[in-house]
């Protein structure tokens, strides 16, 4: 994986361990929001991505690459697979049971993916310091050992809720998040 200083952990990061009250080994973390286009089951061309935790600190979920997600005939667009790595790191953001947005996402394509294709993802947390969360995925075809398509690393930023009230829409917080959960 090609990777910045922005998404290197810095020395004195500390790896997250599962916390008390996580999901059990397996069980569906759900959508956090039904419109999601990553994880929502409402969005009508989103990716559906269905995740589970195998262990409390790492993310897995299956994406099949669709008609409406194609770039070049026949193949995925990168900015879809891109939003899946964006999508699988988000979930797995969550294990930490607070709210975390996107600082900087950095995306390494190794093979094409074809429509028609399942994308094993798997992301975990490299890091945290601070506010600041580091954190890796990779995107294996047609099976968890399969060859790798996709990598990336990333950056997110710990956030108040107030923030997604304050730029998005604030009724379907209160409607669909009464309090943050990491299994709504």
């Amino acid at each position: 994986m090609t990777r910045s200083t922005v998404t290197t952990p810095p020395p004195g990061a500390v790896r997250p361990q599962p916390l008390s009250g996580a999901p059990a080994p397996g069980t569906p973390l759900g959508p956090h929001y039904s419109r999601c286009f990553g994880c929502g089951d409402l969005h009508p061309t989103g990716l559906h991505l269905n995740a589970t935790s195998p262990d409390g600190i790492t993310v897995t979920a299956e994406f099949t690459v669709g008609e409406a997600h194609q770039g070049a005939p026949g193949l995925a667009h990168g900015g879809v697979l891109a939003a899946a790595m964006d999508e699988v790191i988000g979930m797995s953001i969550w294990l930490l049971q607070r709210p975390y947005v996107t600082g900087r996402l950095e995306t390494d394509y190794l093979a094409p993916v074809p429509v028609g294709a399942v994308l094993h993802l798997r992301a975990w947390c490299t890091g945290v310091s601070g506010r600041k969360a580091y954190l890796e995925a990779e995107g294996r075809i047609d099976s968890p050992d399969g060859p790798v398509a996709v990598r990336a690393a990333a950056l997110f930023i710990e956030v108040g809720m107030e923030h997604f009230a304050k730029h998005g829409d604030a009724q379907t917080i209160i409607d669909e998040h009464h309090e943050y959960e990491v299994n709504p």
